[in-house]
């Protein structure tokens, strides 16, 4: 479905990815691990033709990702980018203008489950409120690919719960969930495979199931062993 061939980026001196392949199938959700500047974030914007490769490419269903594809990939980033002016029920709006398959309704449903109300100003919500606005807004397209960059950041435990919940709900045979986190034990039980980046490079990727089964391993044991003591890992 979303295909990653050989793909670099390069900015000024340093590479931000460097020459990345896999493939992601359908009906699968990923945990796309790895420290701050592993290059997680460059490939989500490449996938979404928001950022250009210096060499390589991402192919949605064998075509080169673009407006074609973006009709049919949800991405949520970590930064905010709604208008300060906006309320929470403008965000939907605006959303439902640009998205076909943008359900308002949906996103009405999903505003109620994260405590919060339409009449809210973006520009005074919490970054935690934000976190939750914004998986809302994303969640609420009938997208075939949802790529989720750090959506559990600044979301307590309880809220993550409710999050996770919505994110499961857009699961099924014809979707793709990728999912960015450092809370790798929370993805660890909901996700079918991981991805590991580690300085540009993808170290693995790797089916969770087999990944006990073969290895003895979990996702954690397998993300402490790469990047070493433990210490990146948020579990």
């Amino acid at each position: 479905m979303l295909e990653c061939r050989e793909i670099t980026k390069v900015y000024g001196r340093k590479t931000a990815v460097d020459h990345v392949s896999f493939k992601l199938e359908q009906g699968k959700i990923y945990a796309m691990l790895g420290p701050n500047g592993s290059g997680k974030t460059t490939l989500m914007k490449m996938a979404v033709g928001l950022v250009k490769p210096n060499s390589g490419g991402f192919y949605y269903n064998g075509e080169p990702v673009g407006p074609r594809s973006r009709r049919e990939v949800a991405y949520m980033s970590t930064e905010p980018y709604f208008y300060s002016w906006m309320t929470i029920k403008d965000v939907g709006k605006y959303y439902d203008d640009f998205f076909d398959d943008f359900s308002m309704e949906h996103y009405g449903r999903l505003i109620e489950r994260m405590e919060l109300s339409e009449d809210m100003k973006t520009k005074s919500l919490s970054s935690g409120m934000m976190a939750k606005l914004k998986i809302a807004v994303t969640m609420a397209r009938q997208a075939k690919v949802y790529l989720l960059d750090e959506p559990l950041n600044g979301i307590d435990l309880l809220a993550r719960d409710e999050i996770i919940r919505s994110v499961l709900e857009a699961a099924g045979e014809d979707t793709t969930l990728v999912i960015s986190s450092h809370l790798v034990d929370e993805l660890e039980k909901v996700v079918d495979a991981a991805i590991f980046m580690k300085e540009s490079h993808l170290v693995e990727m790797v089916g969770v199931e087999a990944l006990r089964e073969e290895r003895g391993k979990s996702v954690v044991d397998l993300y402490r062993e790469i990047y070493g003591h433990g210490g990146e890992a948020t579990c």
